[in-house]
């Protein structure tokens, strides 16, 4: 079995109807180690996004025309959307204001429907109307490219690196193998494993179980599993002395301030954020503050032009340098 097949049966089938799980299972092997999304909308074709682009399946798991596809029922975003919540959605509501809901195996399934607000405010999701299963892999080795770029050759400390895409351009995945490598240390390249903590406010890049890691990230990392990343931060500086923090997807105010925090108190900074290129995230509120203050020693641009994970660049910021471009070498991460 593959990791994709173990995937989808540990952690997929058993949030879909039965018969959408049935079709899935027909499709070609080829075709599912490929799959890094699903998506399900209303009155709609089965879709299976495989990075850059994507396929409908009718209902035998073949690839086929818009004519010819399986189209999902609002029934079955109904018995979908009630598995995920384990038929109790009022339990689920604090991440249904976000618009996804992570489950076992760090998966996240972004959800669209009618919004439910007050003064402004987003309470929760009704009549889910669309579902995205993105599915999360470990990619031993896709931080290879960045490793020797995330360490100081003289001084051995590991800079502080932001990882910068639009979605689904394999942020995650990367940050992931990087805390691996650097947790786990590289000989080969003078790289000592380091003591890294972790804010894990998603669930996604360590997949807790009950507290416990279910992805590999080596032998020196302690993860604050869905815990908001401003307080995270500080309390893993305060109680846990890490040498390196990490957190994904980088935004608010208080973000920007913690990190800012971290790094006046000696701590290295591995984090993501979305956008497309530098100058564009410069111009954000919070996290271009960050930029223009070059808190960030640098800065690797992700792109999918090749497939998720493709390395456009890796930008030293404070000689405004290019130190690594991309040579058209194909990287895929999910």
């Amino acid at each position: 079995m593959t990791n994709t097949q173990n995937i989808l049966t540990q952690h997929i089938y058993p949030i879909l109807p039965p018969h959408l799980s049935q079709i899935l299972m027909a499709v070609p092997v080829s075709l599912l180690a490929k799959v890094t999304e699903i998506r399900i909308r209303a009155n709609q074709p089965l879709v299976l996004v495989l990075g850059n682009h994507d396929v409908m399946i009718d209902v035998s798991g073949q690839a086929t025309s818009q004519s010819q596809a399986y189209y999902c029922t609002i029934q079955d975003l109904l018995k979908t959307f009630q598995l995920l919540c384990k038929n109790s959605v009022y339990a689920f509501e604090p991440e249904l204001r976000q618009g996804y809901l992570t489950i076992k195996g760090g998966h996240r399934v972004g959800l669209a429907g009618q919004a439910t607000a007050f003064d402004g405010t987003i309470k929760t999701l009704t009549h889910i109307s669309s579902l995205n299963i993105r599915l999360a892999r470990a990619i031993p080795g896709c931080a290879d490219i960045i490793l020797p770029f995330v360490i100081d050759s003289v001084s051995r400390r590991i800079y502080n690196i932001l990882l910068i895409s639009p979605p689904r351009c394999g942020k995650t995945t990367i940050l992931r193998d990087l805390i691996r490598q650097l947790s786990t240390g590289k000989a080969t390249l003078g790289i000592v494993g380091v003591q890294i903590g972790l804010v894990d406010e998603r669930s996604e890049i360590a997949a807790c179980e009950n507290g416990i890691p279910s992805i590999d990230l080596g032998p020196r990392v302690d993860v604050l599993d869905a815990c908001p990343k401003a307080s995270g931060l500080l309390m893993l500086i305060r109680s846990m002395a890490p040498e390196v923090i990490a957190t994904d997807e980088l935004g608010r105010a208080e973000d920007a301030d913690a990190v800012r925090e971290a790094i006046h108190a000696g701590v290295s900074v591995l984090a993501t954020v979305h956008s497309r290129t530098i100058s564009e995230l410069r111009e954000r509120p919070y996290i271009g503050e960050l930029v223009q203050q070059r808190m960030f020693d640098r800065y690797v641009i992700l792109s999918n032009r090749l497939g998720p994970g493709t390395i456009e660049e890796i930008v030293d910021s404070r000689l405004e340098k290019i130190v690594y471009a991309c040579s058209n070498e194909v990287r895929e991460c999910g």
